[in-house]
């Protein structure tokens, strides 16, 4: 998923749904999971969090993919 989820509870539709893919490490190099790149206190915060903070982590993520991928461009000097 690339975009922030709509719905939840209060706008009548299914919860907000876990950026979770089953690929469960943490990237000692950013603190994020290689699979759905959450920290870890996101992690284990998702379940307690209303349906407005679990969009608010899910808008994070595409800024931190760009910024794998831009890291993963960049020239060798500059890492």
């Amino acid at each position: 998923m690339t975009g922030v989820p709509r719905g939840g509870a209060a706008s009548g539709g299914a919860s907000v749904p876990s950026p979770c893919t089953d690929v469960c490490r943490i990237d000692p190099r950013t603190g994020w999971c290689e699979g759905c790149l959450r920290t870890l206190d996101e992690i284990a915060g998702w379940g307690g969090l209303d349906d407005a903070g679990k969009r608010a982590v899910w808008k994070r993520l595409p800024l931190r993919r760009q910024a794998l991928a831009d890291a993963r461009d960049a020239p060798e000097e500059r890492r």
